[in-house]
């Protein structure tokens, strides 16, 4: 039963990480239509906090998991630069090679390497931050990620999660928000990526994943003190920050 069990994770997980290497090539354009260009705002709101938190001139390294096209290691040295925080090293990982290829085209400051974020490839307490965008989500080994996260950050070190978590809808703005994730998104995502299946995932993935607070325990239970929350548009995407004990 347990090795069946672990047969069908790995199964799904390979299933996800096969879609993302399909929608790769136009993975950034996507997003940029579907969000209208705020998914930015919120992305950079998730490093100020950070470096808030911190409060220091200096972090030996930054790692953003399950980077996809690197965009948010772009926003970490753009914030990085005005709050005046020098970073000696940025680390990118993804397990979807196409997605590492047109991270590598885009971001020549980094470094990328394959992996997953149950299983970092990366040492013990080596990384000041750790951040997810709108990619836990996507990790079936959830709890375990969130325990390699806390090893291989050095100690007051700082996980930053963007991502879309489940929500109670009931009232009417509440309604048209799911119509368009439901049956909007699916059709422009999958008319610009010509993969429909891919983006009829991301509200089921959504549907099937935690709220809030959920998510937010489970990184208390993996050591964490939850530091920061947010909502962005109506509940759509949330920002979590946390730090190590």
């Amino acid at each position: 039963m347990g090795i069946e069990k672990l047969s069908n994770k790995e199964e799904k997980q390979e299933k996800i990480v096969d879609m993302f290497d399909d929608i790769a090539p136009t993975y950034d354009k996507a997003n940029r239509v579907l969000s209208m260009g705020i998914d930015i705002q919120w992305r950079k709101k998730g490093c100020d906090k950070a470096f808030e938190i911190l409060d220091t001139d200096s972090l030996e390294q930054i790692t953003d998991v399950a980077t996809g096209t690197g965009d948010l290691l772009i926003y970490w040295k753009e914030q990085a630069r005005k709050a005046g925080v020098s970073i000696d090293k940025y680390v990118g990982i993804d397990p979807s090679v196409g997605m590492l290829e047109v991270a590598k085209g885009k971001v020549d400051f980094a470094e990328f390497i394959e992996g997953k974020a149950q299983e970092l490839p990366i040492e013990d307490e080596s990384t000041n931050v750790i951040s997810i965008s709108y990619g836990i989500r996507n990790v079936v080994d959830r709890v375990e990620a969130l325990e390699e996260f806390y090893r291989a950050l050095k100690p007051n070190g700082i996980v930053v999660i963007l991502e879309f978590t489940k929500q109670e809808r009931a009232g009417l703005v509440d309604k048209v928000v799911d119509f368009g994730m439901k049956k909007v998104l699916p059709k422009i995502g999958g008319f610009i990526s010509k993969n429909y299946e891919a983006y009829k995932y991301l509200p089921e993935s959504i549907e099937e994943f935690l709220t809030t607070e959920m998510l937010a325990k489970e990184l208390e239970s993996a050591g964490f003190e939850m530091k920061y929350t947010e909502s962005f548009s109506m509940g759509i995407s949330t920002l979590l920050v946390a730090q190590k004990k």
